[in-house]
């Protein structure tokens, strides 16, 4: 009797079978018993009796009915993966282009046919400033004046199919997709002419797989909308043919016709049409002009890729071979033309120009890199990638026809160039030396004094106007945005005494000890190597510039942390590690030193209630149709409380008024009141500043010689007072040019946060009892309001100041019990001998190789 296999199961498990035969047979079908249940297999049925034959066709047909199954089922698994792979593509394609705005057929028309326009460029108030200049040329006509040569020639080489696709072809935007992924080149690109069009002229030529994307969409929009006469007749005027004989840039076949053969498109023959045809591929490798206009001495990878572009003419039955084998043998150098001279664009307002031309640059590239989800920190690390974006910045800049708007007014800008021609002179000597050029040739030259200066207002950061030399055709350098100097005292407002104030470490009237002082080796003097032999107070240390009370305020402030984070904030970003371990960056000492602009804008934040406003040159961009593609955003950092700020600058106006710039309110034409400033010379009078601010703008103005061709010129020792002078004529230019600017009439009203004691003008601090050396002693006499952050001070302690040693304070103590002079100095003041500043010039622990005097 036949029985159902599965219902032996059990039988054939209690029925051990003998031998490995039978066993094996036995583990088989158990084995298909398992896939052809969880297969669902239909019954088949076995004789018990049945044959050896009938055994093996029997385990035939279950081997088929698995192996069709799993086919079956495995079929269906990649038309499941697939339609799920499909899906996502599409999803992925759909979220990469959501957030694009795809342009209309208005809007289409005008970017596919639109020339290239240099940007242009403007100061403040939308006055125009002139156009950017660009080594593009171009000329656009129509598709019935360019030669069917070109037009044949064009699509056989870049675009076989283009009269049969709608846009885009999918398997060569696949082949290329595989060759990007596997590094296998191929011999032509995926991109369509439609495409190449829409990269060039609605896009650009980055190819991340988002623009690419974008470019697959617009370029099947394009197609349905436009012939693709309309299409070729743009792209013609749109790509780039390498240099001309006068060494420009090209764009379009007409300006390629005419720079190459000097003829027109509409002339060339067939040879020269292939030659045009195929130098979009790379147009530098394949022009035959250098940047000069002069011919190359190798021109054969020009001359070949002609032939392969004839060659697909002749494929395409675009040309017969009779034709195809004359315009191969046709001496196509004899039409080179010979090279001509590139008439040059002048400059106008050149420190402007770059300034704002190296600015927008830095502006797009952030844009270009950002949209493709990249930081400034990977980009800057790799300098490929980084010129890469370098490069498709300026080639934006150069042909897109951008508007860039500027902070910088223009009749203030002038006023300050007139200040700078006129009075350069008088900032100090020029030298006439030689020097040895880059081909060693003994060369005569000319080394003037220069200067950097920068205004700007403290709230918006805005730069209203600068002087970036003495004279652009003198020296393209900008001293006043890209060179960093050494700050001098200028710095201790900044690094010193503003971060003192707000770490509650000394109030206006606080005392700073002047003494001899020996840091490990580091022994800073006061100007002119000497010291006072005294405690001074805080507003008087920086009315005068004393250098060791500034060095022993750093070094108590620098033991409660740095300063670093403040001097970040207010941006100043150039300082080492190195400079912020020296004790000497309290007197200005640096490794490369700040430049004029960062200057400026540190200062403006102890006139903007202690918070820093980035500074900016650059208001917006716009594109070619007015569309804002850049408007900047005003970034406000709190850097000091404004009980700080308020103080700071009030000893600051001590500095204008009865200290090292009080010649300045005697040579300004404004009121005074309310200038706040401080100056800064360094060693050897290699540097000279002042930088004054009033409630609404700060003026930061610095003079120096670059000392490029190895020489080592100084100022005078006077040089403080001309730059005083200086700064004032600056000033007052500015004033009369607009007086509004200048915000003279603005007061600085005193914060809630300050508050006021008043202390024994001798010591600092509040009256009161202590002991000295055993003897009892009432701190009073003369008493002066001192000002703190938001703290009141302690009664006299017996060590009651900044620095100075237990010999200083008991030589002070003496001086006091005794009824003498306390305030004057107690060792009487001296010159410091030879053998204190000897070897002071090397750098040591808390030394810097460029520590300043004054």
């Amino acid at each position: 009797m036949l029985k159902d296999h599965r219902s032996r199961t059990d039988q054939r498990q209690q029925r051990r079978p003998d031998g490995f035969f039978p066993r094996l047979v036995q583990l088989l079908g158990r084995i298909w018993h398992y896939i052809k249940r969880r297969l669902s297999f239909p019954d088949v049925i076995l004789k018990e009796t049945a044959t050896t034959k009938e055994t093996i066709f029997y385990y035939l047909d279950i081997s088929i009915s698995v192996a069709r199954s799993l086919l079956l089922h495995l079929l269906s698994f990649g038309l499941v993966v697939g339609a799920l792979g499909l899906g996502l593509g599409l999803g992925y394609f759909a979220a990469l282009i959501s957030h694009d705005n795809i342009p209309n057929y208005t809007t289409m028309k005008r970017e596919i046919n639109s020339n290239y326009e240099a940007s242009n460029l403007y100061f403040a108030n939308d006055v125009r400033l002139g156009s950017m200049r660009t080594n593009l040329v171009s000329q656009s006509v129509s598709i019935n004046q360019i030669s069917p040569n070109l037009t044949k020639a064009i699509t056989s080489t870049e675009d076989q199919y283009f009269y049969q696709h709608k846009g885009i072809v999918p398997k060569s935007v696949f082949r290329a997709l595989l060759s990007s992924l596997t590094g296998i080149g191929v011999q032509t690109g995926g991109s369509t002419l439609t495409q190449q069009l829409v990269k060039m002229q609605i896009l650009n030529s980055e190819t991340t797989f988002k623009r690419k994307a974008t470019e697959i969409l617009l370029a099947l929009r394009v197609d349905k909308y436009f012939s693709k006469t309309e299409i070729l007749q743009a792209y013609l005027n749109a790509a780039t043919f390498g240099r001309n004989n006068k060494g420009q840039n090209v764009a379009g076949v007409e300006e390629a016709a005419e720079g190459l053969f000097g003829v027109h498109a509409s002339q060339v023959n067939v040879a020269q049409a292939a030659f045009i045809a195929g130098l979009p591929q790379s147009p530098s490798v394949y022009t035959p002009y250098t940047n000069t206009g002069k011919l190359k001495k190798n021109i054969e990878y020009g001359l070949e890729r002609k032939d392969v572009v004839l060659f697909r003419m002749y494929r395409d039955n675009k040309i017969s071979y009779k034709t195809y084998q004359a315009a191969k043998k046709y001496d196509l150098t004899k039409d080179f033309l010979p090279k001509a001279n590139n008439p040059q664009q002048s400059v106008k307002y050149g420190y402007v120009y770059n300034l704002l031309t190296q600015q927008a640059k830095g502006i797009i590239k952030k844009q270009l890199y950002q949209a493709d989800g990249l930081t400034a920190a990977k980009v800057n690390k790799d300098g490929a990638l980084s010129k890469q974006y370098d490069e498709q910045a300026e080639q934006l800049l150069a042909n897109r026809g951008y508007h860039i708007y500027s902070t910088i007014n223009k009749p203030i800008y002038n006023a300050m160039q007139q200040v700078v021609k006129q009075q350069g002179s008088t900032l100090g000597q020029t030298y006439y030396d030689t020097a040895t050029d880059a081909s060693g040739n003994i060369v005569k030259v000319k080394e003037q004094v220069q200067n950097g200066s920068v205004l700007l207002n403290n709230q918006t950061g805005a730069v209203l106007g600068f002087i970036g030399g003495r004279s652009y055709s003198s020296s393209q350098l900008n001293h006043a945005f890209d060179t960093m100097r050494s700050p001098g005292s200028s710095i201790k407002p900044l690094a010193v005494y503003a971060p003192a104030i707000e770490r509650k470490i000394i109030g206006s009237e606080t005392k700073l000890a002047d003494f001899k002082v020996n840091f490990n080796g580091y022994k800073p003097t006061d100007y002119g190597s000497t010291i006072q032999n005294r405690f001074i107070n805080a507003r008087e240390a920086l009315k005068y510039s004393y250098n060791i009370p500034a060095v022993n305020l750093y070094n108590e402030v620098r033991n409660q942390g740095s300063v670093k984070p403040y001097l970040e904030k207010m941006g100043i970003t150039s300082l080492t590690a190195n400079d912020y371990k020296n004790l000497g960056l309290a007197l200005g000492g640096t490794d490369y030193g700040v430049t004029v602009a960062d200057a400026a804008s540190a200062y403006s934040t102890l006139s903007n209630g202690g918070t820093h406003t980035n500074s900016y040159v650059i208001d917006k961009i716009t594109d070619a149709n007015g569309k804002v593609v850049y408007q900047h955003k005003a970034k406000s950092t709190k850097v000091f409380s404004a009980a700080t700020a308020y103080i700071t600058s009030n000893m600051m106006h001590s500095v204008v008024s009865s200290g090292t710039a009080s010649q300045i309110p005697g040579e300004t034409v404004f009121d005074t009141t309310n200038l706040v400033g401080k100056t800064g010379t360094s060693n050897d009078n290699r540097d000279s500043w002042f930088v004054g601010s009033t409630p609404t703008v700060t003026l930061a103005t610095w003079t120096g010689y670059d000392n490029y061709n190895g020489s080592s010129y100084n100022l005078t020792d006077s040089s403080s007072e001309i730059t005083n002078q200086f700064w004032s004529n600056l000033a007052n230019a500015v004033y009369n040019a607009d007086s509004s600017v200048m915000g003279t009439t603005k007061t600085r009203k005193r914060p809630s946060g300050v508050t006021t004691a008043s202390v024994v003008k001798s010591t600092g601090q509040l009256p009161g009892q202590l002991t000295v050396a055993g003897q009892s002693v009432f701190a009073s006499g003369t008493k002066t309001t001192s000002y703190y952050a938001g703290w009141s001070p302690s009664k006299t302690k017996e060590k009651f100041g900044i620095g100075g040693s237990t010999s200083n304070y008991s030589t002070f103590w003496k001086n006091y019990i005794n009824g003498n002079n306390a305030d004057g100095a107690l060792y009487g003041g001296e010159v410091i001998p030879d053998e204190y500043t000897e070897g002071n010039t090397t750098t040591g622990i808390g030394q810097s190789t460029t520590a300043t005097t004054n």
